[in-house]
This record gives structure tokens, sequence and C-alpha cells, in this order.
């Protein structure tokens, strides 16, 4: 793997009532994608917030590293963490709508963040702005930094929150479900625009998403998350090619996507589903996936499973599977 520009090990994020992530341990390469995949509510946008430095003031955030390059991002001062934010550390969210502030224009908000990163002068900030928003592929970039917002579509926004991330360009950009509410052809130009731009800049891309479609074209490594926890690890050429996951919730995951290709297996079968909710582990012993997994057994809720390496390049995080070998 390529020399890690993000290392969080061991990240645990809490809310008063709510332990949303526990244990959780990755790293992110120059120049690679890792996906961090699972259902809703598992802690993947928490986790991403997290890094930022984010989330709620009343969320305690404790892990025993959380470094991006020699950066401590636990130990950084709101001041370091300025700095870090939009120039070393960038992060595309769910729904530009919210995220792009509606009263200001596309231009505006861009500069914004050369002149305060790059110093750049108001008519330099302008000339700059233009061309990144011509690299990410908007037509009339001119006339784009004068429009607000809402003249633009979905997917023109997420374009431009695109190129306000990389406007510095960072050493790791974060994109949480940035296909979200785009229709399927935006969401491939989309993912080729940040794919395209993470060989340009040799940046790590932490790509949040639950779409396994996504994750078997665009991820190099593959991180899935349940109820918080990291339950399996890999490589996507391992995933989607080779031997396949290991974890019984990764097996659910793609049994119930639809396959495409010319398997036999799969377009002679009934998708699958995976019984209860996410929800139906909270305060049980053990493993959390025991309640919906077909392969649980008694020993499954007597301690949480660890994270152990299977092969050099591997994680499981179910020691059923890891005995048995099991597959679906």
């Amino acid at each position: 793997m390529t020399s890690p520009v993000l290392q969080v090990e061991q990240l645990r994020i809490g809310f008063p009532r709510h332990q949303a992530v526990h244990e959780l341990s990755f790293t992110v390469g120059a120049g690679e994608t890792l996906a961090l995949v699972g259902e809703s509510g598992c802690g993947k946008s928490a986790t991403a917030l997290s890094l930022m430095r984010l989330l709620a003031p009343e969320a305690q955030v404790q892990a025993r590293r959380m470094t991006l390059g020699d950066t401590d991002l636990l130990a950084a001062s709101p001041r370091q963490l300025r700095q870090v934010r939009g120039k070393r550390m960038a992060m595309v969210f769910q729904e530009p709508m919210s995220s792009l502030n509606p009263v200001m224009t596309i231009g505006r908000q861009i500069t914004e963040v050369l002149r305060r990163h790059e110093r750049l002068g108001a008519k330099a900030a302008r000339t700059r702005a233009e061309e990144l928003l011509e690299l990410v592929r908007i037509p009339e970039p001119r006339r784009c930094c004068d429009e607000y917002p809402h003249r633009l579509s979905g997917g023109m926004r997420q374009r431009v929150m695109i190129a306000m991330a990389v406007a510095c360009q960072p050493q790791l950009l974060i994109a949480d479900e940035p296909t979200t509410a785009l229709d399927v052809t935006i969401q491939a130009q989309v993912l080729e625009l940040l794919d395209s731009l993470r060989r340009q800049l040799s940046m790590g891309l932490l790509l949040i998403t639950h779409d396994l479609g996504v994750v078997a074209q665009w991820a190099d490594r593959v991180a899935v998350m349940y109820a918080g926890r990291l339950v399996e690890q890999g490589t996507a050429q391992q995933f989607f090619v080779g031997s396949g996951p290991r974890h019984p919730y990764t097996r659910g995951l793609l049994q119930s996507t639809v396959r495409l290709d010319g398997d036999q297996h799969y377009r002679n079968s009934r998708l699958q589903e995976i019984p209860g909710s996410i929800d139906s582990a909270l305060g049980e012993p053990g493993c959390s996936f025991a309640p919906r997994c077909p392969d649980s057994r008694p020993a499954c809720r007597l301690a949480v499973p660890p994270l152990l390496a299977e092969r050099p390049d591997w994680l499981l995080a179910c020691p059923v599977t890891a005995t048995t070998g099991c597959r679906a």
C-alpha cells in the first residue's frame, strides 16, 4: 500500500445516549480510494465529521491515533484546524443545496477558500475559481461564478462542491455519499470526476457510500462497518473478483444487490434480504450482527469478536466464518 495520508486507530465516538463508533481503525494512502461501506446508521458520516472535527459539541471523540500526515487532529487547536480544513483535508457533503450558502454567488464561495488559504487577491482568486469550475467540467464557468446555488441543477451543485474541496489541492478528500439524489448518468460523471482528480492530485480519497456498485468500480480497498464497528476490510479486487467477502453481513449486502453481469448463480437466484434492522442489537452483548445472522451460534452472544488478520491484506471480525470458511 502507498504511504498513509490518514491514520485512524481505535476511534470512539459517543453521544449522551448513544455510542456511535467503537474502536474503528483504518488508513488511507496517497492516491488511494478507500470505500467505507455500511447501511444507514452504522456510523460512516459520524466518522467523516469526526475527522473534520465538525461534530456537535456534545459528541465525545477519542482515539489512540487520528493523524493527517504529521498533524494530530485530536490535539490540534481550533486555529490549527482552520488551517487544515479546506487546505490539507476537504469534504464533499451529501446534499450540496444545504451545504452551499444560498445568498452568496458560486464564485464568491469558491474565492473565499482561495483567499483564506492561498492568500490570493480578488482578481487572481476569481480567475482561479473559473479554472476550478472548468476543471470539474462545468460549462461557461465565468457565467456560473455569478450564479446562485438555486439556479443550478443538483449535479452542477455537486460539481461546485467538488471544485471548492479541491481548490487547495488537499492531501485527503472525504466524499460522503457524493451521488445522493443524482440520476445514474450524473452519478457516473461525478464519480469519474472524483477519480480523475484523485489521480491528478495524488490525494487520498475516503469514499463513504452504501452503493456496492460504486465500490466495485471505483474503490481500491473496502472497509465494511456494522453498528459502529468495522467487521471486514480487504481489497476491492478480492471482494468482487477473487474469493469474495467472508463476513455474513457483507455477504448479505452483496446478495441483496442487483447483478447485471453474466454470473449464472446471480441470474437464477432471487435477491435476498437481511432480516431485522440495525438497531436490533442495541444493548445486547456479543456480536452486534448476531440477531440478524444466519450463521449465528450461542458463542456469538458472549463477546464482541475481535478484528483479526486472515491474510496480510484482509481483516475479519467473525470467528465462526473464519473457522468454518463458510461461503454464501
